[in-house]
């Protein structure tokens, strides 16, 4: 079972959700990370399962669970940052924990950051998938374009899945990278596209070199997420005499 523990009651109605759980080219995680800094978003919750990998993260001599729940209140924004790849095998319930999250906190839409593969050697700039007319056409009065053929993974897909069947507005920004490229002017391109839709004004002057930092640490978060689940798995498929 995933759950969402807030230890901060927010009245989060009618808030924006954005997500970016960590996919190719880190997009989602330096662009949420950037704003999380840039906003001065408040720290209010986490995730938790039997099913992540036993650890926590360091940041600042204090320990946190590796994906929390942030918030400002004044600009009625809520997000969530991960600090590690989220195996396939948990995609489905993760997805179920947020959207879930979302509908019974009456949170008004959600927008999603992620990259998908470039065609060709050029970057075309954002690009959109939405779950209604509506949502489509503001993306599309912004300068994102449409996505009229193909296929979308992931946690943000299953997303969009429940939110088009719901008829619930659920806006994609899909920055076009090269493959297994993690860039900040990727991220870059992200924010923007958001500052557009929901009239914000996140300066990403010094996105590149805080995104740098932030690509950094994720990459060695996530190998070392990974290298402690394995061996935390070994562990226990070879018995307690591992701990003696």
């Amino acid at each position: 079972m995933i759950e969402i523990k807030l230890f901060k009651k927010v009245d989060l109605s009618k808030y924006t959700f954005i997500e970016g759980f960590p996919g190719i080219g880190l997009v989602g995680p330096m662009a949420i990370s950037y704003i999380i800094d840039k906003m001065q978003l408040e720290y209010i919750g986490y995730m938790e399962s039997a099913d992540f990998p036993p650890l926590i993260s360091i940041h600042d001599t204090k320990p946190m669970p590796p994906i929390r729940v942030y918030v400002s209140q004044k600009y009625r924004i809520v997000t969530i940052f991960a600090e590690f790849a989220i195996p396939l095998e948990l995609v489905y319930g993760m997805t179920d924990a947020v959207y879930s999250f979302i509908t019974q906190n009456k949170i008004g839409g959600i927008f999603s950051i992620s990259g998908i593969p470039m065609l060709g050697d050029t970057m075309t700039g954002a690009m959109t998938i939405a779950s209604n007319d509506g949502a489509l056409k503001a993306a599309q009065k912004v300068g994102l374009k449409p996505v009229k053929e193909g296929v979308v993974t992931g946690i943000s897909a299953l997303l969009l899945k429940r939110a088009t069947i719901a008829a619930f507005p659920d806006t994609s920004i899909m920055v076009p990278i090269e493959q297994s490229v993690a860039n900040p002017k990727y991220a870059k391109v992200a924010i923007e596209a958001l500052n557009k839709l929901l009239g914000l004004n996140i300066d990403t002057d010094e996105l590149e070199k805080e995104a740098k930092v932030v690509e950094a640490k994720l990459k060695e978060l996530m190998k070392r997420h990974a290298e402690t689940h394995e061996t935390y798995k070994k562990a226990i498929d070879e018995g307690p005499s591992m701990y003696a």
